[in-house]
C-alpha cells in the first residue's frame, strides 16, 4: 500500500451499506459504445468481441497472433476489466488483397461478434462512452443503498478509479519512483501507465479538497468550467450568472491534469488550487519535466440512464452510461463500500 493519502473525500458521506462485485465475470458487464459506424471498405477490419474473463492487451496479441500481423497492426479504442464480460472493439490493419474467416478466432472465452472494414484505424480514445451492467451481491443495507440511488443521479466525484492505480496502489508508487530517478521502466506502455497514475492521484487530491471544504457546487472568480458532453472550457468571469447552468448540470467545475504551462483558472480559483497542491511541488515538477502540459478534467460525472433492479434482498443489478474515460467503481463508492470478490 502507498505512503500517500488515497481517503478520499465521500460527496454524499460514507455508504451505511457493504456490498460484493465480481463474485462471477457476469457480474460486471461493459459495453462498449463507438460513436460511429465502421464504413464497410477500407484496410483496417474492426472486429467487436466479448470476451470473459480475459484482458484486452492479451486479445490483441492473440489477434496479432492469429492475423499473421505486428502487434503494432492491432488497436483498439479502450482497455476493458478483465475480471468481466466485455463487449468492445479491436481494429487490425489488414491487407485488402487479404482475406480471413474471422469468426474463426477466439475460443471459450472470446468470439468476434462482428467485423467490417473501415479506411482508418482505431486510436486509443476513440469511442463515446460504455454501458455498465454490475450486480450487487451481499448487499447490508438496502435502504440505504436504495437512497443513495437517488443521489448518485444527480452526479458523483469523477475520480480516477483503482484501476488506474493497480494492486495496492503500485502503479503509482512506481511513477513516483521513476520521476524520482529511483526506478527505470524500459517498455514505452508501461511508463506511460505508471506516469498517468502519478497524475491522476494528483487530480483526485484537488477533486477531494473540493468536496471536504464544501466547495462542490460554489463558484468562485476564475474557476475554469467544461461545457457538459464536450472537453470545451471556459472561465467563469461572473460565479452568480454561472451557478444556474452548474446546478443543472449544463457546465460542470474543473481540476487541473497537472503538466507544464499555465493554468487555466485565474484568480482566486487558481490561488486556492496551487494551496491545495502545495505539498506535492515534487511530483508537480516532475510531471511538468516529462513534458506533459496542463490539461483539464471535469469534476463531477453524471451516470446517464441509472437503472436499478432488487434481484432479491441482498442483491441488486445496476446499469448505467459513462462517458469515455470515467470509471464505473466511482458511482459505486458512492452506493455502498464495496468488495470485489475478485
Amino acid at each position: 500500500m502507498t505512503s500517500l493519502p488515497t481517503d478520499y473525500s465521500y460527496l454524499y458521506g460514507k455508504p451505511l451499506s457493504r456490498a460484493t462485485i465480481r463474485t462471477s465475470p457476469e457480474d460486471f458487464c461493459v459495453t462498449e459504445k463507438l460513436g460511429f459506424e465502421p464504413e464497410g471498405e477500407g484496410e483496417h477490419v474492426f472486429l467487436y468481441i466479448r470476451k470473459r474473463g480475459e484482458n484486452t492487451d492479451w486479445v490483441a496479441r492473440q489477434l496479432a497472433n492469429f492475423a499473421q500481423v505486428s502487434p503494432r497492426d492491432v488497436s483498439y479504442a479502450g482497455k476493458k476489466d478483465r475480471h468481466a464480460v466485455t463487449e468492445q472493439w479491436f481494429c487490425v490493419k489488414f491487407p485488402m488483397r487479404r482475406s480471413l474467416t474471422w469468426s474463426l478466432f477466439g475460443g471459450d472465452s472470446v468470439e468476434v461478434l462482428q467485423a467490417v472494414r473501415h479506411p482508418r484505424k482505431l486510436r486509443l480514445g476513440t469511442l463515446q462512452g460504455n454501458r455498465f451492467g454490475l450486480r450487487l451481491r451481499n448487499v447490508t443495507d438496502p435502504d440505504d443503498l436504495a437512497k443513495r440511488l437517488a443521489m448518485v443521479r444527480q452526479g458523483v466525484p469523477n475520480y480516477f478509479g483503482e484501476q488506474r492505480f493497480g494492486f495496492d496502489y503500485g502503479n503509482l508508487d512506481k511513477g513516483i519512483a521513476l520521476m524520482r530517478g529511483e526506478f527505470k521502466e524500459r517498455q514505452r506502455h508501461k511508463k506511460g501507465l505508471y506516469i498517468s497514475a502519478v497524475r491522476s492521484w494528483l487530480f483526485n487530491q484537488l477533486l477531494s479538497a473540493r468536496i471536504g471544504q464544501n466547495m462542490w457546487q460554489t463558484l468562485q472568480p476564475g474557476d475554469a468550467m467544461m461545457l457538459a458532453g464536450s472537453q470545451s472550457c471556459f472561465v467563469a468571469d461572473n460565479p452568480e450568472a454561472e451557478t444556474d447552468r452548474l446546478l443543472q448540470a449544463d457546465i460542470h467545475l474543473t481540476g487541473p491534469m497537472w503538466g507544464r504551462g499555465e493554468l487555466m483558472s485565474q484568480g482566486p480559483s487558481r490561488d486556492w488550487e496551487l494551496a491545495q497542491l502545495s505539498d506535492w511541488i515534487e511530483i508537480r515538477q516532475g510531471l511538468e519535466a516529462l513534458g506533459l502540459k496542463q490539461e483539464r478534467r471535469a469534476l463531477r460525472l453524471m451516470p446517464v440512464d441509472l437503472q436499478a433492479t432488487a434481484e432479491s434482498d441482498d442483491t441488486w443489478w445496476l446499469e448505467f452510461d459513462l462517458p469515455s474515460g470515467a470509471f464505473a467503481t466511482s458511482v459505486l463508492r458512492e452506493i455502498a463500500l464495496i468488495e470485489s470478490a475478485s
